[in-house]
């Protein structure tokens, strides 16, 4: 199966009440879709990276009563998980869609790999203009590259809850988003480029 990009009713999902409701359509209309972006994108990764990565499609198991306003996949070098090793990750809230590097809070080794990142601090900020960051993954919210200021990594750093995402939005109306072919090339150039700060972090997490 090729992807062949993402519609209106995909973004539509986050709007239907009811959590068993809102899963089955996520299930149904999404999943799929991770998992041919994702096949891509794991053997794009792998090659480049030398090393095998995994997929992981969240599966927002532990709620029980609030349906997810968001849903993603991720890309990480471990089987089992995701959440504690620095990962990709693409997802759809009900108006963008997100492509990161992700270092979110529950990585063990956080403050070596926010240090490293200190210390890269002027490599970040020459990322094209269009990237983005997100200090906190539940939120839709993010800022510029060139709205990114030490303070923001201090924090990361330093705040036990505290993330740290690299990456870009397309909004749900982005013309790229209806041609899967295109949207998956600019999801590797968007990696590719972010694979030097994912091996930074791999570095201090084994450190």
């Amino acid at each position: 199966m090729a992807f062949h990009g993402f519609e209106k009713k995909d973004f539509t999902t986050f709007t239907i009440d009811g959590l068993d409701e809102r899963m089955e359509a996520i299930q149904s209309r999404i999943q799929p879709k991770f998992q041919e972006i994702g096949s891509e994108v794991v053997d794009h990764l792998s090659a480049k990276l030398g090393n095998e990565v995994y997929l992981h499609i969240a599966k927002h198991a532990r709620r029980t009563v609030n349906p997810p306003k968001d849903t993603w996949m991720a890309v990480a070098d471990n089987k089992r998980g995701y959440k504690k090793h620095p990962h990709f990750q693409l997802g759809l809230f009900d108006d963008h869609v997100f492509i990161w590097l992700a270092l979110i809070y529950e990585l063990p080794n956080k403050k070596e790999i926010a240090e490293a990142f200190i210390e890269e601090f002027d490599e970040i900020k020459q990322l094209p203009d269009s990237y983005v960051i997100s200090l906190d993954h539940m939120q839709k919210d993010s800022l510029k590259i060139d709205e990114l200021e030490m303070k923001h990594l201090e924090r990361f750093r330093d705040v036990k809850k505290a993330e740290f995402l690299i990456g870009r939005h397309f909004s749900a109306n982005d013309p790229l988003l209806n041609d899967g072919d295109k949207f998956i090339e600019v999801v590797k150039e968007t990696y590719d480029t972010l694979i030097p700060f994912y091996q930074l972090a791999l570095r201090s997490r084994n450190q």
